[in-house]
């Protein structure tokens, strides 16, 4: 009997401009109010990780390596991200204030997630208008 083995997709080469296609750019926010709301309307748990990705703008970073960073055991984005979906569908329009790298266009193979230096202004903003950050980021 042989056994089946699911190839790793290979990570999608670079444009020319050295810039790897995003996923569903169209659902990425850019407008500092926007961002507010949202940040003011999610769960503790994703502020956590809204701070974590705002630290660090424009690096795309795989999942467990984000995790590792805030101290979360693995998986914990996936339950994060499924969590904050009914509120980004039912009242962002299914934006989000961040971005991403699918598997298939990450330098590392894996999904990657990150702000762009406008959207982790916006996050930085509200933290420190909250009063800074959040226990255990």
């Amino acid at each position: 009997m042989r056994v089946a083995h699911r190839a790793r997709p290979h990570p999608a080469q670079p444009t020319l401009s050295g810039v790897r296609a995003e996923h569903s750019p169209h659902n990425a926010m850019d407008e500092p109010g926007e961002i507010a709301r949202f940040h003011d309307r999610c769960s503790d748990l994703m502020r956590q990780l809204l701070h974590a990705l705002a630290e660090t703008p424009d690096r795309p970073r795989p999942f467990p390596e984000i995790e590792d960073a805030v101290g979360w055991p693995r998986r914990r984005i996936a339950s994060v991200l499924g969590g904050v979906s009914h509120l980004r569908h039912t009242e962002f329009g299914g934006r989000r204030p961040y971005r991403f790298h699918d598997e298939r266009r990450s330098a590392s193979g894996r999904w990657e997630m990150w702000m762009d230096a406008a959207q982790a202004r916006a996050v930085l903003a509200e933290q420190n208008a909250d009063g800074g950050p959040l226990n255990g980021t």
